[in-house]
């Protein structure tokens, strides 16, 4: 199949994080990889598992199965929908019984689930298919005056025996990538932890803490911005950044940046052409830092 890949997009990233798919795209396009769009794709089934995990198993299969009559492995920018397509997927392999009640209601749609694809996360694609020396060889403006801290998440790594590309408790993907622009990642307390988002529906006040503890984390190693891989993390910093300072009367001044935002700078790319103009934590400091280290050099 080679360096060609349907993206499926999933429900959040259209809609409220565009500067990810922006960025994502201009990216793999310098690096040789091919999107196809993915045809009638619909939601990946992850938010309705609690509610009906038959409705979920079915909706992944559906979206596995179409991709199957394309013939093309699928690259999701989401981790809930990578792990949940990549979930489905292996246990319809695994169990006979399942996949045919899950065949029989995909017969309706005129779709079958066979089991012939693969999911990958951006991520996964950047370190397995695309490779390391690939992108260092693509970085034409080396971050090197940039300090920044990762946030991995938590789908992308668990669980382990479904994702299996890297270790949750020390995962070393997201750092190697970030160290390939140039830009030195800063290790910091808790790495690992979660952004808080999964609680929000729960406890708006957990979240924010959550969230919190992590932005101190952050800014007490002094990195210049927090360089995350997932819309749901994203969104949860660079949304709430502003009123946790308000809130708690703290200043971090960290924009929050995806990951192919960061490699587009360093490939050269424009700040408009990866969309950082939609971040609401304002990135200009460090734009303005890289502009006057590049004139430097």
């Amino acid at each position: 199949m080679g360096n060609k890949y349907l993206i499926f997009l999933g429900c959040a990233i259209p809609y409220r994080v565009s500067s990810f798919e922006i960025s994502s795209r201009k990216v793999l396009a310098k690096l040789g990889v091919e999107l196809v769009e993915m045809p009638e794709f619909n939601c990946c089934g992850l938010p309705l598992d609690p509610v009906s995990h038959e409705t979920m198993l079915i909706l992944a299969a559906k979206n596995l199965a179409l991709a199957e009559q394309q013939g093309l492995n699928i690259l999701t920018l989401c981790p809930g929908c990578a792990g949940t397509l990549k979930k489905v997927n292996k246990i319809l392999k695994q169990d006979k019984a399942l996949k045919e009640q899950i065949n029989s209601h995909l017969k309706e749609a005129g779709l079958e689930f066979k089991g012939t694809i693969e999911t990958k996360h951006l991520l996964q694609l950047l370190k397995e298919d695309v490779g390391l020396e690939k992108i260092k060889a693509s970085v034409i403006k080396p971050l090197t005056d940039l300090k920044v801290a990762e946030h991995n998440g938590c789908h992308i790594l668990r669980p382990k025996e479904i994702i299996g590309f890297d270790d949750p408790e020390d995962p070393q993907t997201l750092k190697a990538l970030i160290e390939a622009t140039g830009a030195t990642c800063l290790d910091y307390i808790d790495e690992t932890e979660c952004c808080g988002a999964p609680s929000v529906g729960v406890s708006d006040k957990v979240a924010l803490a959550l969230a919190r503890d992590k932005l101190n984390h952050v800014k007490q190693v002094d990195a210049q911005a927090l360089i995350t891989i997932c819309p749901f993390c994203h969104i949860m910093y660079d949304t709430n950044e502003l009123r946790i300072e308000k809130m708690f009367n703290e200043t971090y001044g960290i924009p929050i940046l995806h990951y192919p935002q960061l490699l587009g700078l360093a490939m050269g790319l424009t700040p408009e052409e990866l969309a950082f103009n939609e971040l609401r934590v304002n990135a200009s400091k460090i734009l303005k830092q890289l502009t006057q280290g590049a004139n430097k050099q």
